[in-house]
């Protein structure tokens, strides 16, 4: 099977004057560390929501220094379980992040090709191909 995960990744950056200019950063790190390597790891803004549900933006800053919330999407291929595809993201991608913490936010499978022919029951065939008992007429 194959799964898209979503990890979401702490990015620190420094020297910055607003939250703008830290995602632009936050963003172009990430893709510089990642390339050419993971260059098929989408680099999407992160949310924060507190613990209230109000939603933050993805940037905190403190003496102009800020901490950057993205999450980095990829697909793995021929994995067993979820679990297994949470794994090899985290991997992958933390090694070319080094010293910047990862949370799977989410594993979703794909539906394989195999998959989307058959009808669920795994036998192939179709409810809009009639039985063969249905085309034989009775004399």
């Amino acid at each position: 099977m194959d799964c898209r995960v979503v990890v979401e990744a702490a990015v620190p950056v420094y020297d910055v004057e607003n939250e703008d200019e830290a995602i632009r950063i936050a963003i172009s790190k990430t893709g510089e560390m990642l390339n050419p390597d993971l260059n098929y790891v989408e680099i999407n803004m992160g949310t924060r929501i507190t613990p209230g549900g109000e939603e933050l933006p993805p940037v905190f800053i403190a003496a102009d220094e800020a901490l950057v919330a993205l999450e980095l999407e990829m697909t793995v291929f021929n994995v067993e379980q979820e679990e297994h595809a949470s794994r090899i993201a985290r991997k992958e991608i933390g090694q070319r992040l080094e010293n910047v913490p990862l949370k799977v936010l989410s594993v979703d499978r794909l539906e394989d090709e195999e998959e989307a022919k058959t009808d669920g029951n795994g036998d192939g065939d179709s409810d809009l191909i009639p039985e063969f008992d249905d085309l034989v007429e009775d004399d």
